[in-house]
C-alpha cells in the first residue's frame, strides 16, 4: 500500500497541468496574437529608423523584405507561444481563465491591448506620460495602486533587464558579420552604460502606459486586478508573459543585428 502511494506521488499530476485547450483559451483571452501583430508593426517601423541610422540611403527592397521577415507576426507568435506555454504548462491556470472570462478581467485585457496599440503614436505616449505626472501631482489614490501593481509584477527591473539583454543580443548579431570589432566584455560594458537611461525611459513609459490603459477602470476594479496579480496564478502568468516577450525580443534583436551587419558591408539588394 505504501509503495503504491509513493509511486503515484512521483508521477506527474495531470490535475495541475494546463492542457493545450486551456492554453489556447488563455491566449485568446489575453489577445496575444493581437499583441504580436502590434509588435510586428512597431518593429517594422523601428527597422526603417535603424536603416536611416546605420546605412542611410541603402538597403533598398532587400532590407524591407528582411525586416518584414524578422518581424512577421506568425514568427513572433510562434516564438512567444513556445516560451509562454512552456512557462505555464505545469501550472493550474483555471483561476486565470476564470478571471479573464468575467469582469473586470475581460475588460482589462481589452483595455491593455487597445492601449498598447494606441501608445505606439508618439503624441499618445507623451499624453500618457503627462497624465501620470498629473495624477502624481494631484496625489491621486490611483498612484498607490499603480505603484503596487508595478512592484508586485516587478515591471521596472524585469523590463530594464529585458531591454539590456535585447541590446546585447543585437550587438552579438552585429558581431556575427564582418567589420564589427567588439569583444564580449566591450559589448557588456557598453550595454551596461545604457542602464540609467533605459531605466528612466522604461519607468516613464510603464507608468504612462498603466495610467492610460486603466483610466476607464474604477479604483475597486483596479484593486481587484492588483490583488489577482499577487496570487500564485497571477505570478505564474506574469512569469510566463515575461518569458514570452523576452524570447521574442532576444530572437528579433539578434536577427536584426545580424541583418544590419550584412547590409552595412554589402550592396543594396
Amino acid at each position: 500500500m505504501i509503495r503504491n502511494v509513493l509511486f503515484c506521488l512521483l508521477l506527474p499530476s495531470a490535475a495541475w497541468s494546463a492542457s493545450p485547450q486551456e492554453l489556447e483559451q488563455l491566449h485568446a483571452a489575453l489577445q496575444t496574437d493581437e499583441l504580436m501583430a502590434i509588435l510586428s508593426e512597431e518593429g517594422i517601423e523601428q527597422g526603417e529608423e535603424l536603416q536611416s541610422e546605420m546605412f542611410p540611403g541603402r538597403g533598398g527592397i532587400g532590407w524591407a523584405a528582411t525586416i518584414e521577415q524578422i518581424y512577421a507576426p506568425e514568427r513572433l507568435r510562434t516564438v512567444f507561444r513556445e516560451a509562454f506555454d512552456d512557462a505555464l504548462v505545469q501550472d493550474d491556470i483555471s483561476p486565470l481563465l476564470d478571471f479573464y472570462s468575467g469582469e473586470p478581467g475581460a475588460l482589462i485585457a481589452k483595455l491593455e491591448v487597445e492601449a498598447r496599440r494606441a501608445i505606439m503614436a508618439e503624441d499618445v505616449e507623451e499624453a500618457a506620460r503627462s497624465a501620470y505626472t498629473r495624477i502624481v501631482g494631484e496625489e491621486s489614490p490611483r498612484v498607490e495602486l499603480l505603484d503596487q501593481f508595478a512592484e508586485i509584477n516587478d515591471l521596472i527591473d524585469r523590463n530594464v533587464a529585458g531591454a539590456l539583454n535585447s541590446n546585447l543580443a543585437f550587438y552579438r548579431g552585429l558581431g556575427s558579420g564582418d567589420g564589427f570589432e567588439m569583444t564580449e566584455d566591450q559589448m557588456l560594458r557598453d550595454v551596461w552604460e545604457q542602464e540609467p537611461e533605459i531605466r528612466e525611459d522604461t519607468t516613464g513609459w510603464i507608468f504612462g502606459y498603466m495610467t492610460f490603459a486603466y483610466e476607464a477602470l474604477s479604483d475597486d476594479e483596479l484593486r481587484t486586478y492588483v490583488e489577482m496579480t499577487a496570487t500564485d496564478a497571477g505570478r505564474d502568468l506574469n512569469r510566463a508573459l515575461f518569458a514570452g516577450f523576452d524570447a521574442v525580443f532576444l530572437d528579433v534583436s539578434y536577427a536584426l543585428g545580424a541583418a544590419t551587419a550584412q547590409f552595412s558591408v554589402g550592396e543594396d539588394l
